[in-house]
């Protein structure tokens, strides 16, 4: 910008503010549309399990798991290259082309007549959803003045909390259609309108010279996918198989190789050597035990509310919404309550809630009123009202300001990433205990998901199935809910040392 005055002695007037409001409050309207298109296709695909179970794909309990899982595990391992693409080729034109891509794998999800083609549709939307994401607070920040940046930071952020909610509900009535191939159908126009209305309101921001680190994020993926393959081929092939072997072996090669390369490329990925900050390392962890335990009872909710209570998809996707409801009407409150009895106290109430609220559910059956669900389920979002924010801060403050998009990024990445995780552990643990809780006379052609149990039981055995399954869903909710206040433990334990250090 030039400090000179302009020729002919003529000073320009300042811009108008009343026009100018208006294009900003569009252009966050867009950016938060986008953001709840990627965020809440990961809620609604939960929903659609029966159905892809029952459907023509055939697909085994495997199968279902990395249909959820796939695209979440792209988006969780390509989010921080691809908000550095951004950086490095424009914003504007990254995250037009990330919605393109995210339609394009829609399509492909859309048409597919294999489970093959649809893993590679949900691994393109999910390479599209990660230049998305980063690239719509890239794009908002570059737009508003610096008077508006926290609030615009805080808007953005509330949009992944409504995105599950958005996707839970439109999902549901998206499906009541009957056919799962119309729930990708329905985002493909969705993201085109969002690309069109992107293209036109949002501006174009500097290139920066950031360099990209291909291999790192190589290595990252193909760890990642090597360490989810052994979780979730454990129940069908065997923990001892060659597969699942092969694949902890390749994940624990793989993710070692990545800290080599990470830590002697100029420009990383991700710098292993952050993790050496205590404060850092154990909010990451906290941030992944949170969505690790809230996607998997997304997971299980979906299909225990359809096959246990025997709700409608449109009736399930609204029946997660208690979850919701402490996180909107408290959010704003938690910096209160954070500042009163401290951030170890905080987080301690957050996880108690979270793994007792996971607790609590696992003890549903199909008789249990779901006024008491619903009840386990504020809690459980009572908890994760309380963590979101306060995980979120500790991170932030965990580094210098220079880093402040790292910090977003590891945000980013450890969010998703506890959410694959979630999928791919309780879909380990309902689908080995469904399996054994089966009767004999339902275990011909050894199924492993409702869809062909019920294809191969006699008749009059549907309730026999039904309470399998619900034994696995409730073993799966207390394995997770353990597994919450175990890792919460260790976050509480390693930020009272940390505190004490800085004491001495």
């Amino acid at each position: 910008m030039s400090l000179h005055p302009p020729a002919h002695g003529r000073v320009p007037s300042p811009p108008d503010i009343s026009t100018r409001a208006p294009s900003q409050r569009g252009l966050l309207a867009v950016m938060c549309a986008c953001v709840v298109l990627v965020i809440g296709v990961v809620a609604a695909i939960n929903l659609a399990v029966p159905m892809l179970a029952a459907s023509a794909l055939h697909p085994s309990a495997s199968a279902l798991v990395w249909i959820v899982d796939l695209y979440v595990i792209f988006f969780a391992c390509l989010v921080i290259p691809g908000g550095a693409a951004g950086d490095r080729f424009g914003r504007k034109g990254v995250l037009l082309a990330g919605l393109v891509v995210f339609a394009a794998g829609a399509v492909v999800s859309a048409a597919s007549s294999s489970v093959l083609v649809m893993l590679v549709g949900r691994a393109v939307s999910g390479v599209g959803a990660a230049a998305v994401l980063p690239n719509t607070l890239a794009v908002l920040l570059h737009a508003v003045p610096a008077e508006r940046k926290g609030a615009t930071i805080a808007t953005w952020a509330s949009m992944t909390g409504i995105g599950g909610i958005i996707g839970n509900v439109g999902g549901g009535a998206v499906l009541m259609s009957g056919s799962w191939r119309w729930m990708f159908a329905a985002v493909v126009p969705v993201s085109l309108l969002l690309a069109a209305l992107t293209w036109r309101t949002a501006p174009v921001s500097a290139r920066h010279g950031r360099r990209l680190d291909p291999l790192g994020t190589l290595l990252l993926v193909g760890a990642s996918v090597a360490l989810f393959l052994g979780i979730v081929q454990g129940p069908e092939a065997g923990w001892g198989s060659a597969v699942v072997v092969a694949g902890f072996c390749c994940a624990a090669l793989l993710f070692a190789a990545w800290t080599v390369v990470e830590l002697r490329v100029e420009h990383p990925l991700l710098d292993p050597r952050l993790f050496r900050l205590a404060g850092l390392r154990s909010a990451c962890l906290g941030m992944t035990a949170i969505f690790f335990g809230m996607f998997a009872l997304f997971y299980v909710n979906a299909s225990f509310l359809q096959y246990g209570k025997g709700f409608s998809v449109l009736q399930t996707g609204i029946g997660i919404v208690p979850l919701t409801v402490p996180i909107i009407a408290g959010g704003r409150h938690v910096g209160r309550v954070s500042q009163r009895i401290g951030f170890n106290a905080t987080l301690a109430l957050a996880f108690a809630c979270v793994g007792g609220g996971l607790l609590g559910l696992s003890t549903s059956h199909p008789s249990t009123p779901y006024a008491a669900y619903a009840g386990w389920l504020v809690l459980t979002g009572a908890g994760v009202t309380l963590a979101l924010p306060t995980l979120s801060s500790a991170i932030a403050n965990a580094l210098p300001p220079a880093q402040a998009g790292v910090g977003a990024g590891l945000q980013a990445t450890t969010r998703e990433f506890g959410s694959a995780l979630g999928v791919a552990v309780i879909g380990t643990v309902l689908t080995a205990r469904f399996v054994g809780a089966l009767p004999p006379s339902a275990r011909s052609g050894q199924p492993h998901t409702v869809a062909e149990a019920m294809a191969t039981t006699p008749p009059g055995g549907e309730h026999d199935i039904v309470a399998a399954f619900v034994s696995g869903a409730d073993t799966g909710l207390r394995v997770i809910g353990l597994a919450v206040l175990v890792l919460g433990a260790l976050v509480l334990l390693e930020s009272a040392l940390s505190s004490r250090a800085r004491a001495r």
